[in-house]
């Protein structure tokens, strides 16, 4: 049984707020991408089709069009066809991994004639309408086993096929719609081990290569945040916090003891006592759990064993799974390696150009580094170097806030939702725009890895302009339609 979408008198109104934001931003990435793809040896006009500005203008036109016939479309399509829309998607993403050319080291662009369409872009989409339609379902409970294993498939299968393709950036999208699930009743347990499972990697990688006696001083660290998590949780969790401060008290005081008798010189290995400080606590943890005889204290117990198989195998799949050039460019982030020639190249030609705007920036067309073609794929994932060289901080600034007001409004239409399937798909929607956000900037300005995503609305390209514009527009009209309380 499914809960109707057309049972109350729909409000009516789109919420312009939302399409000013989206006219704005579009607008302001044409000139960025007219400025970023501009040639001074061959300079071409804002308008001029052979030019990546007009052929984006053409992609803006065809985009405010398709804007326009979804706003049109009643809003019970949307759900009703939402299963089609997946399947049709996942047999699209098939057919581009086995006929789609190789470009740029990745097989996910279907080639017709002068137009390159890349599906993994519409998937987003579908798979946020998707969700949606499941949430929808009458007395949805996500945390049921098969309810559970439905969603995670529904999610698994797209992101399997689109790393085949060699997008692992588009497949970490994907991936991003986890927040959904944790606001529809995902435990923030799991949330939780999720982050915890990044910083292991994090810290075990990037000091893998100083060792303190057995162990590395990234395991070594990671042991050391292991023993503060199960602290933590069982005083969260347990509610005992005398059982937290033991926890600390005999692990990682032990811990400490071993790494200041390592930097007096003393024939200790800070790694064997490091390992003997985790068994004590999984000891403890034991004993806890034979003593008061509860749940919890079995799955901080899984949590512990969990965190230390992580922990010993970040290693291993950091050098044997991924490829090189993955590698390079987590180590090329971490600052473990600089790599200017080769996968550093991209983000210390972004970082010179953003630095070189200084406060107000050159001006518009003035930028050296970006008119030079200095900086790689300045015009589609690196486009806000562009704005950093040619509009400054002040203008950068300007752009965050901006995108800060999209976001926000985002969420308050999310909230105001009278339907589950209105809130879920808003949600991913706020999911989707958030991850590319963060990742995209964040790897222009050298915090996060490049994985090749695009800034939304800016970043050249009609799969990604027409990908945002459906994924924004269904909502707004989902927005247009909901009930009135």
């Amino acid at each position: 049984m499914y809960k109707g979408i057309n049972d109350i008198e729909e409000n009516g109104r789109v919420d312009w707020f939302m399409v000013i934001i989206y006219l704005i931003c579009i607008v302001l990435g044409w000139l960025n991408i007219y400025a970023a793809s501009f040639d001074l040896e061959n300079a071409v006009g804002l308008f001029d089709l052979s030019g990546r500005a007009g052929m984006q203008l053409v992609w803006m036109g065809t985009s405010l069009l398709l804007a326009f016939a979804l706003l049109k479309i009643d809003t019970s399509f949307y759900e009703t066809y939402a299963f089609v829309a997946y399947i049709a998607g996942i047999a699209l993403l098939v057919i581009t991994f086995a006929v789609a050319p190789e470009i740029k080291g990745s097989r996910s662009w279907l080639v017709i004639g002068p137009v390159r369409l890349q599906p993994a872009e519409f998937m987003k989409f579908i798979l946020a309408l998707t969700l949606a339609k499941i949430f929808n379902v009458y007395n949805f409970q996500l945390m049921e086993r098969k309810n559970l294993l439905v969603v995670s498939a529904i999610l698994l299968l797209p992101l399997i096929l689109v790393i085949l393709q060699s997008e692992t950036g588009t497949a970490l999208v994907y991936l991003s719609l986890i927040f959904v699930l944790y606001r529809e009743g995902l435990p923030g347990g799991i949330l939780f081990m999720g982050v915890a499972a990044i910083l292991y990697f994090v810290l075990t990688i990037r000091f893998s290569e100083s060792q303190l006696g057995m162990l590395s001083v990234g395991e070594f660290s990671s042991l050391v945040l292991i023993i503060l998590f199960t602290a933590g949780l069982v005083w969260s969790y347990a509610k005992k916090m005398g059982a937290a401060f033991m926890i600390i008290g005999f692990g990682l005081l032990a811990l400490i003891a071993g790494w200041v008798l390592h930097l007096l010189h003393l024939p200790v290995d800070p790694g064997l006592l490091a390992l003997i400080a985790s068994g004590l606590v999984l000891l403890y943890l034991i004993f806890l759990s034979l003593r008061f005889w509860k749940r919890v204290y079995l799955y901080i117990f899984l949590f512990v064993i969990g965190s230390f198989a992580f922990v010993e195998s970040s290693e291993y799949v950091f050098s044997d799974v991924l490829q090189p050039h993955q590698q390079m460019r987590i180590k090329v982030t971490l600052g473990i390696e600089r790599d200017l020639r080769g996968s550093g190249y991209h983000v210390g030609q972004s970082k010179i150009a953003i630095g070189s705007g200084g406060l107000s920036g050159k001006g518009f067309l003035n930028g050296t580094q970006t008119k030079l073609k200095y900086v790689p794929e300045q015009d589609t994932d690196f486009i806000f170097c562009t704005i950093g060289e040619e509009w400054g901080f002040i203008g950068s600034t300007v752009i965050l806030m901006l995108f800060g007001l999209f976001i926000l409004r985002l969420i308050y239409l999310a909230e105001r939702q009278t339907t589950t399937f209105g809130r879920v798909y808003g949600y991913g929607v706020v999911s989707i725009f958030l991850f590319h956000l963060l990742v995209n900037i964040g790897m222009v300005i050298g915090i996060m890895p490049v994985i090749g995503i695009p800034l939304p609305f800016f970043s050249y390209g009609g799969s990604s302009l027409w990908g945002f514009t459906i994924l924004l527009f269904i909502f707004l009209r989902i927005d247009k339609g909901r009930k009135k309380a």
